[in-house]
């Protein structure tokens, strides 16, 4: 088998199916970890391309909330050693997320965890890629508080390809 080949299969071209534009469909659970049931709704737009020779990949967004737009970044790094990836986030209120998801995909599914501060006590987050076609893809975090036993997903976007 050759080298490329090799790259192909260790992980590192799992997000080339997200490299483009895309319109995006938002739901955001509005009160997180409070058992809330009321969700707000918006669209936005994301542009993702590669960097690093393929390592990794850039993404900015634009989310079209009621109380105006949001911008925000994904940097996405995969590390060929461990052959994960590590994501990190930054937006125009909170900054730079230093806390990495990282994971990897199996059978056409993402999954990603970190260990973060929410509210001022530990949880994990989990994010889930799914549905991946040419077209369209499906994205969602959630938070657990007891170390995984349970979520409570708060954020899903579906992602329709513009080119």
């Amino acid at each position: 088998m050759n080298q490329q080949n090799n790259h192909e299969q260790d992980g590192r071209t799992d997000f080339d199916f997200f490299m483009g534009t895309w319109n995006v469909r938002n739901r955001r659970l509005r009160e997180r970890l409070k058992g809330s049931t009321s969700w707000e709704e918006f669209g936005g737009r994301t542009v993702a391309h590669k960097i690093l020779g393929g390592l990794g990949n850039f993404e900015e967004f634009t989310l079209e909330r009621v109380s105006g737009p949001s911008y925000g970044t994904s940097l996405r790094l995969f590390n060929p050693t461990s052959q994960q990836w590590s994501i990190y986030l930054a937006d125009g209120i909170n900054g730079l997320d230093i806390h990495p998801a990282i994971g990897e995909f199996k059978d056409g599914r993402g999954e990603f965890y970190s260990q973060e501060l929410f509210e001022g006590r530990s949880i994990l987050c989990r994010i889930i890629w799914s549905e991946i076609t040419t077209t369209s893809c499906h994205w969602e975090q959630a938070f657990s508080t007891n170390g995984g036993r349970t979520w409570e997903t708060n954020w899903t976007t579906d992602f329709e390809r513009l080119s």
